[in-house]
């Protein structure tokens, strides 16, 4: 006698739920509805490609070993895969596996090609692009994005994935880079504008934290096929610190599906991330690979000439005109990133208003007292002067004089800029401590010094190591 569909499965789970937890067992297995059974086959239906795809990959072993416990060595298992809810006049719609992973699937009502995309994908309900929350803050845009030499390769990307979504050959566009370089600034810009210019786009921005407590939620209230269907309807996906899903590896296991089938559906994938792809760590090989598919860009540190656009560019968006000794004071003061820059603007702003001063270089010096700790140093340039001169074997003398040979030059450009970065003297005031030279100099000499820590790797650690050995000497 034939023994039905129902009762085979159910003996099948009994071997089952043995072999996993009771959380992989609800999540997994509960929702797998038994169709048919017919000699040595048994059928079951999954609610969709990725719950297919997910238990061939991981619970493969443990279906074959309950499988043939059931029904023999000879049994085999043929899924049905539901790829559309269907509604009260339509039927839903399955496409058949019939021998498991890696094969053809075969659809009742398909055109016989065996491509999934002939068929409507699975939804729990539809997203419309003019209600969905996309989570972009919208003062973050191009206009008001500062172009200089340490973002114009990302920028440019960006903008090109703006006009043609999915269609450049920037999928994914991965920008990476330190902390407050302007990644969210840009990646944010790109989402507001394709907003703005294509409005029937769903665009969406997420944090790695909120994408990963998104996922954890779904997965303790077994809404996995609801939470992936609502990322399978974005346009255009925007993770913000891809970084943080290292060894997390349900989480990637599902980033990866959800990924596949945004790219192969022509959608745009956006990343943030602090270090290239090649650096990341803790990430599925499977995954890496798919982060270099488009393009990769970063973001640097910016140079003096984009710090002063930024400081002049936020100014003139909150009406303030600010005197060009105050920008310069600034730019070369706050060395760090550009979101400790615009706090510090912020705080002068208030400081002005509130004790109703006009922003002026003593306000601005005042200010950072309270916030850069290196402006508060007592390191002298005497000290500085010195400091240099011994590491580099160049007479202080020289270091002050007219000489001009590259091996006297450099140090001096160095010590000028150690004296901008550690001291509250103004450009005239340094260039009056090296020979009586003016402040154009001066600005030269910093210019000079960080396009060669850009461009050599070796002077670089030596301006490195004197930072060392001067931040040594102010915690002292």
């Amino acid at each position: 006698m034939e023994v039905d569909s129902a009762t085979v499965w159910t003996d099948c789970l009994e071997v089952i739920q043995k072999q996993i937890d009771e959380q992989s067992f609800n999540t997994w297995f509960k929702p797998i509805v038994p169709l048919r059974h017919e000699g040595d086959v048994l059928t079951i239906q999954v609610p969709s490609q990725f719950f297919y795809e997910w238990l061939e990959e991981h619970y493969v072993h443990i279906l074959k070993k309950a499988i043939h416990s059931v029904l023999g060595e000879n049994a085999r298992l043929e899924y049905s895969v539901v790829v559309d809810s269907g509604n009260q006049l339509n039927p839903p719609l399955t496409v058949n596996y019939p021998n498991g992973k890696g094969k053809t699937p075969v659809s009742p009502g398909g055109n016989g090609n065996g491509n999934l995309e002939d068929y409507s994908p699975f939804t729990l309900r539809t997203l419309d692009p003019r209600t969905v929350n996309s989570r972009l803050n919208p003062s973050y845009t191009f206009e008001n994005f500062v172009e200089g030499d340490c973002n114009r390769l990302a920028r440019s990307a960006g903008v090109a994935v703006a006009k043609k979504p999915g269609v450049t050959s920037f999928n994914p566009l991965m920008l990476y880079g330190g902390v407050g370089v302007g990644k969210t600034h840009l990646v944010q810009a790109i989402g507001n504008e394709i907003k703005q210019k294509l409005p029937d786009k769903i665009v969406l921005y997420v944090d790695q934290n909120d994408f990963t407590n998104q996922f954890l939620n779904a997965l303790q209230n077994h809404k996995l096929q609801d939470f992936q269907n609502f990322y399978l309807q974005v346009d255009l996906l925007i993770l913000d610190d891809v970084q943080f899903l290292a060894g997390r590896e349900k989480t990637q296991e599902m980033f990866f599906h959800i990924f596949n089938q945004l790219h192969q559906t022509g959608k745009q994938i956006i990343m943030t991330s602090d270090c290239p792809p090649r650096d990341l760590k803790g990430f599925q090989e499977r995954l890496l690979s798919r982060f270099k598919w488009g393009l990769t860009a970063d973001l640097q540190e910016p140079d003096f000439e984009t710090k002063l656009a930024i400081i002049h560019n936020k100014m003139q968006s909150d009406g303030i005109q600010i005197p060009t000794e105050v920008a310069e004071y600034l730019a070369y003061s706050v060395d760090t990133n550009l979101r400790d820059m615009e706090g510090v603007l912020n705080s002068l702003i208030f400081h002005a208003t509130l004790l109703k001063k006009e922003i002026d270089l003593d306000l601005a010096k005042e200010v950072m007292k309270n916030i850069v700790k290196e402006i508060q140093s007592d390191v002298s340039v005497d000290f500085i002067q010195k400091t240099v001169g011994d590491y580099f074997r160049v007479d202080l003398d020289a270091m002050k004089g007219k000489i001009k040979k590259r091996e006297i030059v450099i140090p001096r450009q160095v010590a000028m800029y150690f004296c901008k970065r550690y001291t509250q003297l103004t450009l005239a005031l340094i260039g009056e401590n090296f020979g009586g030279r003016d402040h154009s100099t001066v600005i030269h000499a910093l210019e000079s010094v960080e396009d060669m820590m850009k461009t050599d790797p070796n002077f670089k650690n030596s301006v490195d190591e004197l930072a060392k050995k001067l931040k040594m000497r102010m915690a002292s």
